[in-house]
């Protein structure tokens, strides 16, 4: 049986990593400046990581949502203390898509609507939503489902005001577009949004798949803003790697038997994974490095003449270029041991490196990136 051959793949097998870096089986050495679509916060092989996920595996027993898993109430508080969410709830499940399909449902039951209003170069996972909201035409969402989900301009607060009504059940939005080549809402559209989902009776769902986790500076993008959204959708860098996603859940929003369910969200080896990434970033205040090394790339950046644009905050940067990105992430991988990625704009290159990264690390790309253009 072969692989279903969706994935556009470089020739490369990689073999171990450890912090920024990971090497191939010849034992070439990359820095790694994309990390799997942000999912590696505090960097590759992480000994407290690999600790505290190994211990756990070797403790591994009956596994049952229909039992008390203390570990899964461990990593909720120490979420709500971190995240600045204590009175939030939360709901384990496997991925950001799984995340983003468990809000819309909980938008839909609390409100007894079915509308959603998405927004244009919006992802939110391999869902329905996703398929609806896309730019990308080979991907169709069936008919009952598009029917409820609203596409609208990002920043266009009036094109949401004149759509709202007793239909909508919520509206979703990226902290910061990421696949879309990194566009961020505006303060002042996030707060009309909010404004808008308490007058109407709507929810408003943040999806912090790949912006949160402390990849903007704040633990989430959306903190940068002043509002507190009713669900926020996490994943990708919540287990460093390991599969893992989850809901945030306003107290506003009350729970019931059978409201929800998953399979694998929330085992064992998911929340210690998610356990040990948020004392990696609490302990050395990953956070924070990420706010202080983000700026001084972007800064850097910013300076190469040919660099046409530089979009994002902290280490979720969108480089955009006068020429066409790919020979150019091509070049930097096999010519300079560089990894970095692609976005829907075919001129920009994201950068999502662990938050683990130094000034010294961040360098490379800044040097190479700088001679590359001139040539």
């Amino acid at each position: 049986m072969n692989l279903f051959d969706v994935y556009p793949r470089y020739d490369i097998e990689l073999v171990k990593g450890k912090g920024c870096y990971v090497w191939d089986k010849n034992d070439n050495k990359y820095l790694d400046l994309y990390c799997g679509h942000a999912v590696i916060s505090i960097g590759h092989s992480h000994p407290r990581y690999i600790s505290k996920v190994s211990n756990q595996l070797e403790q591994l027993g009956f596994y049952s949502n229909s039992v008390k898993i203390p570990i899964q109430e461990e990593l909720a508080e120490k979420l709500g203390a971190i995240s600045g969410y204590p009175d939030c709830s939360l709901f384990l499940c496997n991925s950001g898509a799984e995340a983003a399909e468990n809000a819309m449902k909980i938008a839909s039951f609390h409100t007894g609507r079915m509308k959603i209003i998405a927004f244009e170069k919006g992802f939110h996972g391999r869902t329905s939503l996703a398929l609806a909201a896309t730019d990308n035409a080979k991907i169709v969402a069936p008919v009952n489902e598009s029917e409820n989900i609203i596409r609208l301009p990002l920043n266009a607060l009036d094109a949401v005001a004149s759509v709202m009504d007793n239909s909508i059940a919520g509206i979703i939005v990226e902290g910061i577009q990421g696949i879309a080549g990194i566009y961020e809402p505006t303060s002042e559209f996030l707060q009309g949004l909010a404004e808008l989902c308490k007058e109407n009776g709507s929810l408003l769902i943040l999806d912090e798949v790949q912006s949160g986790y402390g990849r903007s500076g704040k633990f989430f993008a959306h903190q940068h803003h002043g509002i507190k959204p009713d669900l926020i959708t996490t994943g990708k860098g919540m287990g460093n790697g390991f599969p893992v996603g989850g809901v945030l859940i306003s107290p506003e929003v009350k729970a019931w038997k059978g409201m929800l369910g998953t399979t694998f969200g929330g085992n064992h080896l998911a929340c210690a994974a998610g356990l040990a990434t948020l004392e990696v970033l609490e302990w050395e205040s990953l956070i924070e490095n990420a706010e202080q090394t983000g700026d001084y790339l972007m800064s850097a950046l910013r300076k190469i003449p040919e660099v046409k644009e530089v979009r994002g905050k902290g280490l979720m940067i969108g480089v955009e270029l006068e020429q066409l990105s790919g020979e150019i992430r091509k070049d930097l991988l096999f010519e300079h041991n560089i990894f970095t990625g692609s976005s829907d704009n075919a001129h920009t290159i994201r950068i999502l490196p662990p938050l683990s990264i130094t000034k010294k690390e961040a360098d490379p790309i800044i040097e190479s990136l700088g001679k590359m253009l001139k040539s």
